[in-house]
């Protein structure tokens, strides 16, 4: 007691959180089979983790109602973080390439994107930074695409309270930590008809 006062607290900058900007989407997605495309460009308009891509499955991805579930899979010995399935509404783009994905797909496998073997894979990162080296696209990651989902969404109008939904978050403060904000051309375009 004693030791330690209030002043004593680091104090330190909180970074901006980093987004894919469009020409590095373009770019990664350029270097991509079409195979890798699809799972990135997944990654992408889910907004899902690692390992919820990982033990996804055709079971998941309701195409009558467009959209994909984050759901327990006792099979593989995974449970949803804070055991919370969730659904996320997917483009009827994304929904088209997944269409004639599973027309590819061996019949047998459950699972969305499986190794040869059908089991569930561990090399989505792996993958990732050898097509961001090939593209030229630096700082490369999983968790990136998670949050350029929510900041487009959030710049496209979705309110944080849907966005918060479909990340599967329990407080809007984590949420918050993914969105970056608009700094383009049409929001101070909106400041100049605010302000004049």
């Amino acid at each position: 007691r004693g030791l330690v006062s209030k002043d004593d607290v680091p104090s330190y900058t909180e970074d901006l959180p980093t987004i894919y900007a469009d020409e590095e989407l373009a770019a990664l997605f350029g270097a991509c089979d079409d195979e890798e495309r699809l799972l990135f460009q997944f990654f992408l308009c889910s907004g899902f983790r690692d390992q919820e891509v990982r033990y996804l499955c055709w079971g998941d991805v309701n195409f009558a109602t467009s959209e994909v579930s984050v759901t327990h899979k006792p099979q593989w010995g995974w449970q949803p973080k804070a055991y919370k399935p969730r659904r996320v509404p997917l483009s009827t783009k994304m929904l088209d390439a997944l269409k004639a994905w599973k027309l590819q797909s061996v019949a047998t496998c459950p699972l969305v994107f499986p190794t040869g073997r059908c089991n569930p894979r561990w090399d989505f990162l792996t993958v990732l930074k050898r097509i961001a080296a090939q593209a030229g696209v630096p700082d490369a990651y999983l968790h990136k695409f998670r949050a350029t989902f929510a900041t487009k969404c959030l710049w496209a109008g979705v309110d944080v309270r849907t966005t918060m939904s479909w990340l599967g978050h329990s407080d809007m403060e984590s949420t918050l930590r993914y969105l970056r904000p608009n700094q383009s051309v049409e929001v101070r375009a909106k400041v100049n008809q605010i302000f004049g």
